[in-house]
């Protein structure tokens, strides 16, 4: 038996929810009432696209009601836990929404991931139903629940987009139309999830091991669209294009596609950012905002500057996060692209900045903006927790009315990440301008950041201790001009051992990681730097593979 989510949560403090309450940041709605709202003004506008389907406002929010009731029909109840591996399609989107609708808890894992995280996150949240794609590419996703589902005793169902196969139930069927949705929406209507219930389960980038869960409420993740949405300037005309996978939270949520449906937009999902896709797709659906992390942006720009044309005469809003877009590929966007940079720094965790689509250029190509809310609370701080004047560099805490006060089930996560008071501590290092935008310096945590994808050294490194080959090990950020940071692996080895790069990534790849996390150098020495108080060194190591790398180019 699941237990009740409510046992893993951390709750905001009475207090502080009431003044949220009383000041209009929480407005006790369930999220699919918001979309019922769109489509009670605007029933026949299209509100998603995905390649030859299109959905109107009526017909997304009769899915949208029709899905969650089939799923509380086939056995799903209110506050159950279901584990989304899905590509951005509509698929992800109706479910989504089915979801948020029957009190239903998705938690929003990557078409990435294979069975080390999955089987990791399926146990921790107790899902009772994995939805997965038939296949994506070559892999077929059927037979990883499967093996999922074999490890993790409280799954009972596996829902296919696609090809169910003989094991799997088939998700489309649950995702049609409704046969009487005025019934429908009364009944899910009287059922409505709690405001202050989770909504949804977002994966941290995890520092320490494996991926924690972030319990996003109905408020506070509803607020968090609203602020978002407002900041990018999303109106009825707006066309948003999701290529990054909709499972994380910028995407998804700041604005992302909930922002389009809130908004009355309209959300085009495209599985790929591959330029010469996007660029058409962008001309065909006359899409004004897309989202990118920087090393997509470049591929964009790189594209754009080859081909020429005016595929993208319709895009006005480039939003870029995921990671700090380095400023002379910033200054290229408008000139190149067309469109007006807006840089976007957050955390699935909770705080959002953003450079305003006003701002002068001095900041949209040198910062990562300010905050999305007037209730947002910023510290910057130094090592001892004093907080520091603008202008100097510090670890950044934060805390509000979207920012949990702890992750799911995490108690010793929850100790070192929040602290006293409830500030969040993401881990990042940046500086405060005296006109309150921030600048990322960095990161004070062990962390890979990987095209926008973070990956832990802690949980590497003890995967590659299994190597019987291997006596110490470092994984470390090697610095990369496309995705910013790439994995590095240092190592020392046995007396009269040998290791391959293929090799670690062979047995990587059979513990069942995901393949963004495989490092892609390795680095063999016969001891590794420590400091005084005995650790291993990663400071001399980063400053030792920047300078190979450095030495590397300029051979060529």
């Amino acid at each position: 038996m699941t237990h009740p989510t409510r046992e893993g949560t951390v709750p905001w403090p009475a207090e502080l929810a009431a003044e949220f309450r009383a000041k209009g940041y929480w407005e006790d709605r369930a999220l699919g009432a918001y979309v019922h709202d769109t489509a009670d003004r605007l029933p026949e506008k299209t509100a998603l696209v995905d390649g030859a389907v299109g959905m109107t406002y009526r017909e997304l929010a009769d899915r949208m009601d029709a899905g969650a009731e089939r799923l509380l029909a086939l056995g799903l109840r209110p506050d159950d836990r279901v584990l989304v591996q899905l590509p951005n399609s509509w698929q992800f989107a109706v479910l989504t929404l089915a979801c948020f609708r029957a009190g239903i808890i998705p938690v929003m894992a990557l078409p990435a991931h294979r069975r080390y995280e999955l089987a990791f996150l399926a146990d921790l949240a107790e899902v009772r139903a994995l939805v997965v794609p038939d296949r994506i590419k070559e892999f077929d996703h059927r037979e990883l629940a499967a093996e999922v589902a074999e490890a993790v005793p409280s799954v009972e169902w596996t829902l296919v987009s696609g090809d169910a196969g003989p094991a799997g139930t088939p998700l489309e069927p649950l995702l049609a139309p409704g046969d009487h949705p005025a019934g429908a929406r009364a009944r899910l209507d009287a059922a409505a999830p709690d405001p202050d219930s989770p909504a949804c389960f977002l994966l941290s980038g995890g520092t320490t091991g494996l991926p924690k869960l972030i319990t996003r409420t109905h408020n506070d993740y509803a607020y968090n669209v609203r602020v978002c949405s407002e900041a990018a300037g999303l109106t009825e005309e707006t066309v948003y294009l999701g290529t990054l996978p909709a499972s994380h939270n910028f995407p998804l949520a700041c604005p992302g596609i909930l922002g389009a449906f809130f908004a009355g937009g309209t959300a085009v999902m495209l599985p790929s950012p591959s330029p010469a896709r996007v660029f058409a797709t962008v001309e065909a659906e006359r899409v004004t905002i897309a989202a990118a992390v920087p090393a997509v942006a470049q591929r964009w720009i790189e594209y754009q500057q080859e081909a020429g044309g005016t595929q993208l005469a319709s895009l006005a809003v480039l939003q870029v996060g995921g990671s700090r877009m380095p400023d002379e590929l910033a200054r290229k966007v408008r000139p190149v692209l067309g469109a007006q940079l807006q840089q976007v720094f957050g955390m699935a965790e909770g705080l959002i900045n953003m450079t305003r689509v006003d701002d002068p250029d001095d900041v949209v190509c040198t910062t990562q903006g300010r905050p999305v809310s007037e209730a947002d609370e910023v510290r910057i701080v130094d090592e001892l927790g004093r907080d520091l004047p603008d202008g100097e560099a510090g670890a950044i805490l934060t805390r509000g009315p979207y920012t949990p006060r702890g992750y799911y089930r995490a108690p010793e996560a929850n100790e070192r990440a929040f602290t006293d008071g409830g500030w969040y501590a993401s881990g990042d290092v940046v500086e405060r301008r005296p006109d309150g935008n921030l600048v990322v310096q960095g990161r004070d945590k062990d962390m890979i950041n990987r095209g926008g994808e973070k990956i832990s050294a802690e949980e590497i490194e003890s995967l590659v201790y299994r190597l019987e080959e291997v006596t110490m090990v470092a994984a470390v950020a090697m610095p990369d001009p496309v995705l910013g940071e790439r994995l590095c692996l240092y190592v020392t080895l046995r007396p009269g051992a040998e290791l391959t790069l293929e090799r670690v990534q062979e047995a990587l790849r059979s513990y069942g990681i995901a393949a963004f996390k495989l490092p892609e150098r390795l680095v063999v020495v016969e001891e590794l730097p420590t400091t005084k108080v005995g650790k291993i060194n990663k400071k001399e190591l980063r400053a030792d593979i920047a300078a190979r790398q450095a030495a590397l180019a300029e051979s060529r």
